[in-house]
């Protein structure tokens, strides 16, 4: 009787998590392709912060703020990948309450904190382009800690929150979440709450997320483009624009999957999971090419680590 007790209370506090609706023969095909992703996720994201942390030339604001953003990447991309990966080869595809309580505040949690690095790269480049000579006096090693805990810190409050308030619904109807991961606005469909409320604070909570820091980057990149076509040389242009383009092809390939998925009315749940995909994998596996392909000092490091390499074999 008490394992029968024990397992209809595992059953009823357990969700399932649908994933993507395909013929299950694509399922390995969409394992590879997961696996595929991650393990580049992995590579990118460790080999960054370890070029970062073993090069001295790249001890400056912009590759401390890099090397964050390499760990939120690697982060919350482990937080939704390997639970896919595994449900790709479950039948039961089940997720405990507590295992989804959990991954909505990390992935929570380091989402917001990836928008605020994000600002604060925008404000560390507006710094070095528009007021080069007071760069290393205005970006301090204080200031960049400060940015980069408060980061963190909004990321902690923003999923305490978000999570507070979508765990105090009620899931009294089906238990199948039209997700690959446990995240609030699918949790909502399947709730028998009154949402009116619910939806408003987790609209409000967004919004004060999202667009202060979108401000802080378009304010930020609208007085660095003024200021480089102030550059007479072209040479001084090109070397400005490449050092901004890398981290504008990032922010918008995350804002715009973001807005997609909180904005946009939730009617297509099959292109919120494509959407969901940006952020969760293919922008943690971007960043690291981006940033280095794009960058002659990472370039460098890179080349001088393998260098070392080929001396001891």
């Amino acid at each position: 009787m008490g394992d029968r007790r024990t397992s209809n209370h595992s059953e009823l506090t357990d969700f399932i998590l649908v994933g993507f609706r395909v013929h299950p023969e694509l399922y390995i095909l969409l394992f590879l392709l997961f696996l595929l992703v991650y393990a580049m996720v992995l590579l990118g994201n460790v080999g960054m912060m370890a070029i970062i942390m073993t090069d001295p030339r790249l001890n400056t604001p912009m590759y401390f703020f890099l090397g964050n953003l390499s760990f939120v990447d690697l982060f919350y991309s482990s937080v939704i990948a390997p639970k896919a990966m595994i449900n790709f080869w479950s039948e039961s595809k089940s997720i405990s309450f507590a295992g989804c309580v959990t991954q909505l505040f990390l992935f929570a949690l380091f989402i917001v904190t990836e928008g605020f690095l994000l600002a604060a790269m925008a404000y560390d480049r507006f710094i070095a382009i528009c007021n080069p000579l007071l760069y290393s006096v205005q970006m301090s090693t204080h200031l960049c800690m400060q940015l980069v805990a408060g980061s963190y810190f909004c990321g902690c409050i923003s999923s305490v929150l978000l999570t507070s308030v979508t765990f105090t619904l009620s899931f009294c109807a089906s238990r199948a979440i039209d997700h690959f991961y446990c995240d609030y606005r699918p949790l909502q469909r399947i709730s028998c709450s009154d949402l009116y409320i619910h939806k408003t604070v987790s609209f409000f909570l967004c919004s004060i997320i999202i667009l202060p820091t979108i401000i802080v980057i378009i304010v930020s990149y609208m007085y660095i483009v003024s200021t480089v076509l102030k550059i007479r040389s072209t040479e001084g242009r090109k070397k400005a624009f490449s050092t901004c383009s890398s981290h504008l092809g990032v922010v918008s390939v995350l804002y715009g999957a973001v807005i997609f998925m909180y904005f946009i009315p939730d009617r297509f749940p099959e292109l919120s999971k494509v959407a969901s995909l940006c952020y969760t994998l293919v922008t943690p596996m971007l960043n690291p090419l981006i940033y280095s392909l794009r960058n002659k000092d990472v370039k460098e490091a890179l080349r001088k680590i393998l260098g070392k390499r080929n001396i001891f074999i």
